[in-house]
């Protein structure tokens, strides 16, 4: 498989979850308030969310270790390669926080490579 179809379906799989998230998480600002009752309310949308978000996240980082592990195979133990595979796939963010949630702190699904 080719990185750039690698890249491409990681891509894919990474725009449907923004799409999923925007559809169940409300605006940014609709749920931040100062009040006790805006805090709770955001702690409780981002365990909530967290449930099928970290699932996705697990799923997709298993999918990368496998696809970098043939990358590995593939190119003869080129770790370099095989790590520009699993680096992106297995760091970002596994769980919502509620300053995800209110725009203080960005959500990162894919991880930096190097």
């Amino acid at each position: 498989m080719s990185k750039q179809r690698v890249r491409k379906q990681g891509m894919g799989l990474c725009l449907g979850a923004v799409l999923a998230m925007s559809i169940v998480c409300p605006a940014p600002g609709a749920i931040a308030a100062e009040s006790q009752g805006g805090k709770a309310a955001l702690e409780a949308t981002s365990w909530l969310l967290t449930a099928p978000y970290g699932a996705f996240k697990a799923v997709y980082a298993i999918g990368g270790c496998i696809v970098g592990g043939v990358a590995w195979v593939v190119t003869g133990g080129n770790k370099e390669q095989a790590e520009s595979i699993w680096t992106p796939a297995v760091t970002g963010d596994y769980i919502i926080r509620p300053e995800n949630l209110t725009g203080e702190r960005p959500l990162h699904f894919v991880g930096k490579g190097k």
